[in-house]
């Protein structure tokens, strides 16, 4: 069955290098961010402390070696980096401006597009890509920091299985205050692998699927496989849409798999199955009946 997840999002405030140079520069009341532009309050800056919400903070305390490194504070002056290391990865939170959406950076690669483009603004664009209607029922395969599913949401779906196998990448995600919109009764996380949590899934329940898996390697190899793709089109409707990103497997000087992935498509029984470069993916539709 199923492993359904109960996001639990952490609350407090966020610094990062963007705030912290505002925060030494100025004196008195002003309005700033501490959660990476959710949202907007008043601040006052006295005696080497900043206070907000009446609370006061030490700016002594908040020690940012790395520009693109986050803090939580949460209370009693502890800031806690939001990292994890594992004896496989290195999971950072990583901010990209003072108020655009972070990405999560996984042993040194990132994990969205940042170059021209922030996060949250590519997995909209990923969700328009989809065709994503009110009242859709969306299967997001590799759930990451959620802003997928969060989107698809926000363009009207009636519910969305957002799917994630690394409990690293969900504890990442509920200290990210971007990623709180996963609270939405209308979104169910699933702490699986989706080449297993796929099975229990009924024929022709979902109307839209983004999959957007990790760079392809031997150990992601199964997330492009045709298996997975076959049971994506059983439980797809007739009409239903995938959006299968891919990113731009060229640039990196690795052999293309972009071939590879539409032959397979097309095997599973997509038609049409169509590669859009301005969101770097395959669409595929499955036939209607």
């Amino acid at each position: 069955m199923p492993k359904y997840y109960e996001f639990k999002p952490m609350k407090g405030y966020w610094f990062t290098k963007y705030v912290l140079d505002i925060l030494w520069s100025k004196r008195g009341c002003f309005t700033t961010t501490l959660d990476m532009g959710i949202t907007w309050k008043e601040a006052c800056i006295e005696d080497n402390k900043i206070i907000v919400n009446n609370e006061e903070i030490l700016l002594d305390n908040i020690i940012i070696k790395e520009p693109d490194r986050v803090l939580y504070y949460k209370d009693h002056n502890l800031f806690y980096e939001v990292i994890r290391r594992t004896a496989t990865g290195f999971y950072k939170l990583k901010a990209i401006s003072l108020d655009k959406a972070p990405t999560v950076e996984i042993n040194g690669i990132h994990m969205h597009k940042i170059k021209g483009l922030d996060p949250w603004n590519d997995a909209r664009r990923k969700v328009i890509a989809a065709k994503i209607r009110k009242g859709d029922i969306v299967l997001d395969t590799c759930m990451g920091l959620g802003y997928t599913a969060i989107h698809a949401v926000l363009r009207g779906a009636h519910r969305v299985y957002t799917v994630e196998v690394d409990e690293n990448i969900i504890w990442i995600a509920e200290h990210n205050p971007w990623s709180h919109g996963l609270l939405d009764e209308k979104i169910t996380i699933i702490h699986d692998d989706i080449c297993n949590t796929i099975k229990e899934f009924d024929d022709s329940s979902i109307d839209r699927i983004i999959h957007d898996p990790p760079r392809f390697s031997k150990s992601t190899g199964n997330l492009y496989s045709y298996e997975l793709y076959r049971e994506f089109y059983r439980v797809l409707k007739p009409g239903g849409i995938i959006y299968h990103y891919t990113g731009e497997p060229r640039r990196h000087g690795t052999p293309s798999i972009l071939k590879g992935i539409s032959e397979r498509l097309r095997k599973a029984g997509f038609y049409p199955v169509y590669y859009r470069g301005d969101v770097e993916g395959y669409i595929g539709m499955k036939p209607r009946l």
